[in-house]
């Protein structure tokens, strides 16, 4: 049964065309009749996209639809960026991520990552986050939460059961966990480009707007960074200042998870091939540039070594006789295509805006203005992007949002990446609300957690987000880039 179609939902379901109409039928001339058609489906896009009054996938589609009918551009060039090479890169990365949860080796690598932090309680919510993260870098958010949470509620269900019940301390350490989780998935996919739909959003419109291209290693030298700082300041705020847990043993949790492991038996062929060909693909990623050195004339690039992991999961088989590949077509039904429409939809109107001049027109009113603080507008910037996702897709929100930071850098004189990646990094950081991200999302649903505690650990994570953000602003990026 369908839940109730909120009346927001409503509102913005009739308010996106109306506004189209009105812009489209009655326009103000800023700079053309082209700038203000643009404007109009714009329009019906943010207000689609913030309201989610249909997905935002679907809402995506509205450029292939409405640009070739009102003459921004034709249906071939249209269509032409929703199939962009950015796209591939994230599709690829898809098809490794379902042949890592087909053979289970993310389970397998998460209990054994958590079966060596140890048994204490701080030590046992270590475990959780360094698996959580590590699977999220590779694999969706949501897909590293719901492996996880599995095995979390089994060690709570531990501590009801236990001599002296359900605890306030067993209690404290279930909250503990369960945030541990959520804000370790949303951490995780920081580190790499492929690891959450936001920085390849940004890869994409900075590569097709600018011709600035972000490797996968050069991503990677401040995500990391980043990600592992946030982690150190999760755990500390988790165990030793928000919910510090007593000095107990979890030997029943020790063994609870080399339980799961000894069920999960030896390791597979199918685990094995796969765990070669992601070794081999994330090798690639790293060092492509030696590698086309060492061989003249390979060139190499991010999206082709994406398609080389995914066409190995499809050709390598474990079990040739019986015709058992890696994976078989019929799993991609299981691959998130929406997705992958939306990244095309993002970069369809940020062309767009681009071509009717728009974005220079941003750029050019920022850099006539006299006496702006670039350190106090990229501040701005990333605090308005992280608390705004805490409401909205951050999909949506990066596909809006970073075609006007990008101008707004051109305008104020400074390296666009200076102050797109941290902004887009931001968010990626929604810690305070459940609707924020689907981690918080499904966490919340297990029933351990209430607003108001999410709400309280993720106020004091988003300020530290900011500030770190801006520590790498000021410090960082500008010495990679």
């Amino acid at each position: 049964m369908s839940s109730i179609y909120p009346t927001y939902k409503k509102l913005g379901f009739l308010a996106g065309p109306l506004f189209f109409l009105l812009i489209y039928f009655f326009p103000v001339t800023i700079i053309s009749f082209l700038a203000q058609k643009v404007i109009a489906v714009a329009a019906w896009m943010i207000i689609w996209w913030i309201t989610e009054a249909v997905s935002i996938s679907v809402t995506s589609l509205l450029p292939l639809l409405l640009f070739p009918l009102i003459g921004i551009s034709d249906i071939k060039s249209t269509a032409s960026i929703y199939g962009s090479h950015i796209v591939f890169l994230f599709f690829g990365g898809f098809v490794m991520a379902l042949a890592l949860e087909k053979a289970n080796l993310h389970r397998r690598i998460a209990l054994n990552i958590i079966n060596k932090t140890g048994t204490s309680p701080d030590r046992v919510i270590l475990g959780f986050m360094l698996a959580t993260a590590l699977l999220s870098m590779w694999i969706s958010n949501t897909a590293s939460t719901i492996v996880m949470l599995p095995i979390a509620t089994q060690v709570i269900m531990l501590l009801k059961n236990d001599a002296d019940g359900f605890t306030k301390n067993d209690q404290k350490f279930a909250l503990s966990i369960m945030l541990a989780i959520a804000f370790s998935a949303n951490i995780g996919g920081i580190s790499t480009i492929i690891g959450t739909p936001p920085n390849v959003i940004l890869v994409g419109i900075l590569e097709k707007e600018y011709n600035i291209e972000i490797t996968f290693f050069n991503w990677m030298l401040i995500g990391v960074p980043f990600a592992l700082m946030m982690l150190a300041v999760l755990y500390v705020v988790l165990t030793k200042w928000m919910f510090s847990n007593e000095p107990t043993n979890f030997n029943r949790t020790n063994q609870l998870v080399s339980d799961e492991i000894m069920k999960l038996g030896k390791t597979s062929k199918a685990e094995k091939m796969v765990l070669s060909v992601f070794a081999v693909t994330i090798f690639l990623w790293i060092f492509r540039s030696q590698v086309n050195r060492f061989i003249p004339g390979l060139d190499l690039t991010d999206t082709s070594v994406s398609l080389i992991g995914a066409m190995a999961m499809f050709t390598f088989a474990h079990d040739f006789k019986k015709g058992a590949f890696l994976l078989d077509w019929e799993d991609t039904s299981r691959l998130p295509w929406g997705i992958l429409i939306l990244f095309g939809g993002g970069l369809a109107l940020a062309s767009a805006l681009s071509d009717a001049g728009l974005i220079s027109l941003i750029g050019d009113s920022i850099s006539s203005q006299q006496g702006l603080s670039v350190f106090l507008i990229s501040c701005i910037l990333i605090s308005i992007m992280l608390f705004m996702t805490e409401l909205m897709s951050n999909v949506a929100l990066v596909a809006i949002f970073i075609p006007v930071v990008a101008a707004m850098a051109v305008g104020l004189g400074v390296p666009i990446l200076h102050i797109c990646i941290p902004v887009t990094m931001a968010a990626s950081c929604a810690f305070m609300l459940p609707m924020a991200t689907p981690p918080n999302a499904i966490v919340f649903a297990s029933g351990h957690i209430k607003v108001y505690e999410m709400a309280r650990v993720g106020f004091f994570l988003n300020i530290i987000s900011v500030a770190l953000l801006m520590v790498f602003t000021k410090l960082i990026i500008p010495f990679i880039f």
